[in-house]
């Protein structure tokens, strides 16, 4: 392969090559030439991949402290508005918000160090505050989904033993119905992203944030370490029951500081004459959104442009009105922008970086969308979950191979084992194991989770199925329990739902595997069409098997109007089986 780049590092230079990904059709493979710091191969003789970047210094303070430390930096510029209606806060003004909120959850509301306040709340300006507001106050954060029913949000805020929930009005009737079921009785917050009365019984957030007479003292009795609990999100539960995930303050200022590597860093510098603008259209109930793109980029002075639901059009208008150069992605906002109507050039006019995360995307997905954009990105892929912080793997600038999700951030070793927790080599697929100060403390009052999830040496298992080149470069295949297995041979999902969305007629495609009397399993698809277009379920079976080897041929095609999904874009195969199987 040619070299396509040069960059400096640390005073090293030198240049990698990506061999083709498994998943990626020829026709969509390219070369990935990217600057790494490498003195010595990546891989050590026990067979463990260790992050070719210097080791960070982790500041030993809170999440809270970390993100305010350079206030004075950027008193003036804007630290979120909402991209709907233009409502938003500077960064001095947050700040004021979040610490009067904070004085009032402890000498108002009773929450004392350690206490967890559950945030349930739409993406609007106002979600940075509350969220530093709680820790300011000394208590963990939980987010809750506000699409959540009833029953899912009483048993989150039963398991946490939350002493708040803030939400918005539209949601507050079934947080009441959710405190009736274990007959809780807890203070409930109202932020108004409109001009409504709140309902009876309900505290305003404006009450307890804009307060000319509080008392800032009790502030003072806040004592929160470095290794104290201060983030409880909730695995997504794709392959299981939902798991109370707890994140240190270490763990996420760790992840901070991991993705401010010069040769990873996926945002520029704020000073007096530039400010990145971030569109924050994913959820920031979410770890995805709520580290990377909230707190990290908080910590930076960076501009959150918010919106509270996921309307194409506004979101597509909202990227060219408030310039946003930085997009953070999963593969159905990818899909969308290269197949929308509205999306032209001029839409993506101010865009840098795009990043996309959550779920695996091909580099035909992502070539789609630069040829809509007539024009080449700065575009990365990212590797995490939940429990690192989520942030393990980005890839470089200068990368072109969208397939990769690229190598381990600074202080982080990775290991890929077979089944039998085997150390395998290079080139070899297996599962990921991980070990780096961004690994979570672990699942809550869950012991045998615990137990599942960490080797009896301390290496966290991911339970994806990757693949690590001599270079030390990561592709993730796939989920291991979503793997289908044909005959003995495991056919990864993902790979045939990039093969499938390279057929003209098909916008979105998901595969699970069936029953089979003979193989075990088949893989099964589920296409949604593209608008005026209808096919033949042979049409699309012909179509793939054309294109895979014999046992990861299609058995069977459904067509849907949608697939369902969660939050942050994760196809919820789980779901399909329990509807179609």
């Amino acid at each position: 392969m040619g070299k396509h780049g040069l960059h400096k590092n640390h005073g090293v230079k030198i240049v990698i090559r990506c061999k083709p990904y498994y998943g990626a059709s020829k026709k969509g493979f390219k070369s990935l030439s990217i600057a790494r710091t490498l003195s010595e191969t990546p891989w050590t003789q026990e067979g463990i991949i260790k992050s070719p970047f210097k080791d960070v210094e982790i500041p030993a303070c809170t999440l809270h402290d970390y993100v305010w430390q350079n206030l004075e930096k950027w008193p003036d510029r804007t630290i979120a508005v909402c991209g709907f209606t233009g409502r938003g806060y500077t960064y001095s003004q947050g700040f004021k918000l979040s610490a009067t909120f904070a004085a009032n959850l402890r000498s108002k509301l009773g929450v004392r160090d350690g206490d967890t306040v559950a945030v349930m709340l739409p993406n609007v300006p106002d979600y940075p505050v509350v969220a530093l507001g709680v820790l300011g106050a000394g208590g963990v954060i939980t987010t809750i989904n506000p699409t959540y029913t009833a029953h899912e949000i009483q048993r989150q805020l039963v398991t946490t033993g939350a002493k708040v929930i803030v939400t918005v009005r539209e949601t507050v009737d079934v947080v009441k119905s959710a405190l009736r079921l274990p007959n809780l009785d807890i203070p409930i917050v109202i932020v108004r992203t409109e001009d409504t009365e709140v309902p009876v019984g309900t505290i305003r957030f404006k009450e307890l944030s804009v307060d000319v007479s509080v008392d800032l003292s009790p502030l003072k009795e806040v004592r929160r370490s470095a290794e104290d609990v201060c983030f409880l999100p909730y695995s997504s539960g794709t392959t299981g029951i939902p798991k109370g995930v707890e994140l240190t303050n270490r763990n996420l200022v760790a992840n901070c500081e991991q993705m401010n590597e010069p040769v990873i860093k996926m945002h520029n510098e704020t000073t007096a004459t530039h400010q990145d603008a971030v569109m924050a259209v994913l959820p920031f109930f979410h770890i995805y959104g709520a580290e990377v793109m909230m707190f990290h980029k908080l910590s930076q002075g960076v501009k959150l442009v918010t919106l509270p639901k996921f309307q194409p059009q506004l979101f597509l208008r909202t990227l060219e009105k408030y310039k946003c150069n930085v997009l953070y992605v999963v593969p159905p906002i990818v899909l969308l922008m290269a197949t929308h109507p509205s999306a032209t050039p001029k839409t993506f006019k101010h865009l840098e970086v795009i990043i996309n995360g959550s779920a695996p995307l091909t580099t035909a997905d992502a070539d789609r969308f630069m040829e809509r954009a007539k024009r080449k990105f700065d575009f990365r892929q990212g590797y995490g979950l939940t429990e690192t912080s989520p942030a393990v793997t980005i890839t470089p600038k200068g990368n072109n191979n969208y397939g990769c999700v690229g190598l381990p951030v600074p202080n982080t070793e990775l290991k890929i084992v077979d089944e039998h927790i085997k150390t395998l080599g290079p080139n070899k697929k297996g599962e990921l194991l991980i070990r780096g100060p961004q690994v979570m403390k672990g699942y809550r009052n869950d012991v045998q989770a615990n137990k599942e999830a960490f080797t009896d040496d301390g290496w966290f298992r991911s339970g994806d199925l990757v693949f690590g080149d001599e270079h030390g470069i990561i592709t993730v295949v796939d989920r291991l329990k979503e793997l289908i297995k044909v005959k003995g041979f495991q056919v990864s999902p993902a790979e045939l739902e990039g093969v499938l969305r390279d057929h003209p007629s098909v916008d979105d495609a998901a595969v699970i595997g069936v029953p089979h009397q003979t193989n075990g399993e088949a893989p099964k698809a589920f296409i949604v069409l593209k608008k005026g277009h209808n096919v033949a379920p042979t049409n699309i079976t012909d179509f793939v098997k054309e294109r895979v080897a014999e046992y990861k041929r299609i058995s069977d095609v459904t067509f849907l109007e949608e697939l369902p999904k969660n939050s942050t874009g994760k196809i919820l195969r789980r779901e399909l089986k329990e509807k179609y199987v």
